[in-house]
């Protein structure tokens, strides 16, 4: 049985981490994905909209993944490696040559990641929104204050 390992913080799921979560369980029988624990992502420098706990559901219930573990820091990849009797490690392109470390272990992979697509970018897009719709609500609430205006 070949097993697959990749980690992630996984908040705003979209189709760019289905894809490699797809892509992933296709190298193997099973597939352990490693979500970042709430602390990790602090000590990261990141905050996620949704939980550790919440994250690590969603993930979970995709029919592609076996199994979910908590990633509580950097060092515990190669532990993991041994623990789960991890065949290959997968990860986005993105992280290219910054796990070759591993390969001591096990083989490693890296995937091209989905064009266009990426939380960050989804992040920002949201915040655009959310301050064109704060405009939006604020002019149309004005409209009706002047309005309560003119029938007093």
């Amino acid at each position: 049985m070949k097993i697959v390992i990749t980690y992630g913080t996984f908040d705003l799921l979209h189709v760019g981490h289905i894809h490699l979560l797809e892509r992933l369980s296709r190298l193997g029988d099973r597939l352990v994905v490693g979500v970042s624990t709430d602390e990790f992502n602090e000590q990261k420098g990141k905050r996620s909209l949704y939980s550790f706990e919440e994250r690590s559901k969603i993930v979970s219930a995709l029919k592609c993944v076996d199994q979910v573990i908590a990633e509580s820091d950097w060092q515990q990849k190669a532990t993991d490696i041994e623990k789960y009797n991890i065949d290959i490690f997968g990860i986005g392109s993105d992280w290219q040559g910054k796990f070759d470390h591993l390969k001591e272990h096990c083989e490693v992979v890296y995937l091209s990641r989905t064009p266009n697509i990426s939380t960050t970018d989804l992040k920002k897009s949201l915040s655009r929104i959310d301050s064109e719709s704060i405009q939006m609500i604020k002019q149309g609430l004005d409209n009706v204050l002047e309005l309560v205006k003119t029938i007093e």
